[in-house]
């Protein structure tokens, strides 16, 4: 249930309203926006009274909410969330890219993909040190030793990190990550949703290889729930009957999120199709529906990279493929964050 206040309303009015609220055991979300004030109730609200609500004098309307999503509801903020990362702000018109390889290999590697990542005029570096992969023999990543190389090159070029977590048991090792990634495949490992809710750090919540949009934004929910509310989504395409590409990029899944709920969304589109040549035709889409940012693979050699080399530019195309970003961006009126 949401209730939305006058305007100008008394400060103690409003106060001993909320504390009515508390006392009946419920959760009060509070968004103040340009014109409006709202108080997003979650908890059992059938014990709410509409028109005892009403009566206070502060109150303007009351409505339920019939999504089981609340917190992240567009309806309990109606105005876009800004999460700001290191001097980076990302949604409501800033336009962030990711970039960097699949996985670190080696300090070499991720250090000079990070420093052209960086010239190209990508604002985080993305890279894996924990590795979920299909088969128990691929490569699964440096874990530990990865993180460490990855703090080495934001160290040396300045360039806040994003990375994957898979266990909650890793959460001290994430300590200086600038933005924890939470992959498709755990989106609803609700016991690591719910310590990443109590966290404080970012989180870069994936959408599952076969999740409703629905089943997505509760995801969110959980994180939320535990307190976090700094959760950027990531569309990076669904599972159908499709060969000749990885996965099929829902598109629909931009327009769908604002529509929704408040919170910022990003595109994927290396791991959406599995195709390098895809990966820029896919960011034009993204940049026209209205997506936040982009997390795109670079690679400083694609042919040996020991994870989707396939779908991963090499530092020459990422160099083209951002030049034609910024200018759409430019076009769509989006803020491209150094």
């Amino acid at each position: 249930m949401i209730v939305v206040l006058k305007r100008n309303s008394d400060k103690e009015h409003v106060e001993k309203l909320m504390q009515h609220f508390t006392d009946m055991g419920l959760r009060i979300n509070y968004s103040q926006g340009a014109d409006t004030l709202i108080l997003g109730l979650m908890g059992d609200t059938t014990r709410l009274d509409e028109g005892d609500i009403m009566a206070y004098d502060v109150v303007e309307r009351v409505q339920r909410v019939t999504e089981p999503f609340k917190a992240v509801n567009r309806k309990f903020h109606p105005e876009d969330t800004i999460i700001e990362v290191a001097g980076r702000k990302i949604g409501a018109g800033y336009f962030n890219v990711m970039a960097g390889p699949c996985s670190v290999e080696n300090e070499a590697q991720i250090v000079e993909c990070a420093e052209r990542v960086k010239a190209a005029g990508a604002s985080f570096l993305r890279g894996g040190a924990f590795k979920p992969r299909t088969s128990p023999y691929s490569f699964q990543g440096l874990e530990a030793e990865g993180l460490k190389l990855l703090l080495e090159a934001k160290r040396q070029t300045g360039l806040p990190i994003v990375t994957e977590i898979m266990s909650e048991k890793h959460l001290d090792l994430f300590a200086d990550v600038d933005i924890i990634q939470l992959g498709a495949r755990n989106m609803q490992n609700f016991m690591l949703l719910k310590e990443l809710g109590r966290s404080n750090k970012p989180i870069l919540l994936k959408r599952g290889l076969s999740a409703t949009m629905e089943e997505f934004l509760m995801a969110a929910e959980y994180i939320f729930a535990g307190g976090n509310t700094n959760v950027i989504l990531c569309e990076r395409g669904i599972r159908t009957f499709e060969k000749l590409i990885r996965n099929n990029l829902d598109i629909s899944a931009v327009p769908l999120v604002k529509m929704f709920s408040h919170l910022p969304i990003i595109i994927d589109p290396s791991h959406a199709a599995g195709r390098r040549d895809m990966v820029q035709p896919l960011s034009r889409a993204a940049i026209a529906a209205g997506a936040d940012g982009l997390i795109i693979e670079a690679h400083n050699d694609p042919a040996h990279a020991l994870c989707d080399g396939a779908q991963s530019l090499d530092l020459n195309q990422f160099d083209t493929v951002m030049k034609d970003i910024k200018r759409r961006a430019e076009f769509e009126g989006r803020v491209m964050m150094p």
